[in-house]
């Protein structure tokens, strides 16, 4: 039985994960839990030594001294300030005055509002509860169909998840060990894409189906001509010109995301102070809810640096490495099971746990193999997206059932009975938009450029140069884990680390 223990630690310990995972138990904890307990039953069975655990300290001020991560309370902020200051509302208003006239007008505003949401929240519980609130009784007035209305809605909101500046990629940038900058410059134009393939599928929509999808009748269009013009341009100005300060400096190299971020912050508040509704209670609700959010991702990057210290320790980086390399197909057959991998998984784990749980153990496999990280990230953003939109678990659609009609009403303007939205309407219209997201994965892989176009450096994948390189280590140690702070060249992790 020892002898057992000994040879599969790392399979043992990745074991042990998912099931506390499968059992309900934070994900941090586990994490940490896994770490320590087979820490020990390594030092017990004299594969580790007890110096190693010096080096957690470490690491955990290495993540407290990551300045990286200041940019996740940064943009959460902004984005729960503009989302409590009504700017949500007035760009529905208005882009749906604008589009009314035609069929699925109101469906191509929640597109078209959820990607400039994405754009300056980044947050996709804000958009897709904003949306709920104010777009789905709208378009149950006027005779949308619930699965359709429900899906778009959804949808929309994970727009979030891979539009920068959407937290996600912040924390795939982290995980990977590469910069965000790089990584939001790769990922905006396969967002682009994306909206515009749910462009597509509305369009597609009016024409087979156009009872689904009904234009505004002529006494809900209350805006013409001069008002109109007047509306778009006093609502849309602000949302881009934050958008150009945001992104758009962090692009061209005049601020690192953190510091984009906080110009976001402070936009955000001077639009609620212009908007008139900035206020203590306002003020208090978005910094409690950063707090919460931000103090999440800490605790789960804690518990995933005690995890990997240990992991590697016992080789587990080698045995995932062996699973993966020796796959038939070489890159495109790991990029279809990684890609498998992450879509079940997103059936179960959120974002947030699949990225600090299983991007550390596929980035350095993906790296060996020739492929470049800021494609690879990308890439696993866009399947993230679907993580938000899985029946029965999908947090946008829990998001979305939270604040859609749960009976039938009597609507106050129309005096129409409308009847409420069901939980499986809510799932069948995700269904489209989840292999939606599923094609553009198949696009991103098809056509590195879309991600390359953003950056400096060559293809994502050169098969002439691909080049596997598998170190030795000594002692029972290795590496640190990518990302996951500076404290890589510290004097304790060289006494573990042999290239």
């Amino acid at each position: 039985m020892v002898g057992f223990i000994t040879d599969n630690m790392a399979p043992l310990m990745f074991g042990a994960l998912v099931l506390f995972l499968l059992m309900g138990f934070p994900v941090a904890f586990a994490l940490a839990a896994n770490g320590l307990v087979f820490g020990l039953i390594g030092m017990e069975l004299g594969l580790l030594t007890p110096a190693l655990m010096q080096a957690l300290p470490e690491r955990v001020f290495g993540i407290m001294r990551n300045d990286t991560l200041l940019a996740i309370p940064f943009f959460t902020f902004m984005g729960l300030i503009l989302e409590r200051s009504g700017m949500a509302e007035d760009l529905l208003d208005t882009i749906g005055q604008l589009f009314g006239p035609i069929r699925g007008g109101l469906a191509y505003a929640v597109i078209f509002v959820g990607a400039l949401l994405a754009a300056t929240t980044g947050v996709v519980a804000a958009s897709v509860i904003s949306m709920g609130l104010i777009s789905l009784p709208i378009m149950l007035r006027y005779g949308y169909d619930r699965r359709v209305a429900s899906g778009v809605i959804a949808a929309s909101g994970t727009l979030a998840q891979i539009i920068p500046p959407s937290l996600v990629l912040i924390v795939l940038a982290d995980q990977l060990g590469r910069s965000v900058g790089d990584m939001y410059a790769g990922a905006l134009i396969p967002g682009l894409v994306l909206t515009g393939l749910y462009t597509l599928y509305i369009f597609g929509t009016s024409i087979i189906r156009p009872q689904a999808v009904p234009a505004l009748p002529l006494e809900a269009r209350t805006l013409h001509g001069m008002k109109l013009f007047i509306r778009v341009i006093t609502t849309l100005v602000p949302p881009l010109v934050l958008i150009f300060l945001v992104l758009g400096t962090i692009f061209i190299g005049i601020a690192t995301p953190t510091e984009g971020g906080a110009m976001g912050a402070a936009g955000a508040i001077l639009l609620a102070l212009a908007k008139k509704q900035l206020g203590w209670s306002l003020l208090r609700q978005a910094m409690d809810s950063t707090a919460k959010l931000s103090s999440f991702v800490v605790f789960i990057l804690i518990g995933s640096t005690v995890f990997g210290l240990i992991f590697r320790a016992v080789n587990g980086d080698l045995w995932v490495e062996h699973l993966l390399i020796g796959l038939p197909g070489g890159q495109l057959g790991f990029l279809i099971v990684c890609n498998i991998l992450i879509f079940v998984l997103a059936f179960f784990l959120d974002f947030f746990e699949l990225a600090f749980i299983i991007v550390p153990l596929l980035g350095p496999v993906a790296d060996k193999l020739g492929i470049d990280l800021i494609w690879f990230g990308v890439l696993l953003g866009v399947n993230m997206q679907t993580s938000f939109m899985h029946p029965p678990f999908g947090f946008a659609l829990f998001f979305l059932r939270s604040v859609a009609p749960k009976v039938d009403y009597t609507d106050k303007i129309t005096g129409k009975l409308i009847a409420k939205v069901t939980t499986g309407q809510i799932y069948w219209g995700a269904v489209p938009f989840v292999i939606i997201q599923l094609i553009m994965v198949a696009l991103v892989i098809t056509f590195p450029g879309l991600v390359d176009a953003g950056l400096d450096h060559g293809p994502a994948i050169d098969l002439d140069k691909v080049k596997i390189e598998i170190p030795s280590f000594e002692d029972n140690a290795a590496p640190p884990f990518p990302g996951q702070g500076d404290d890589s060249n510290n004097d304790i992790m060289k006494q573990f680390q042999q290239k």
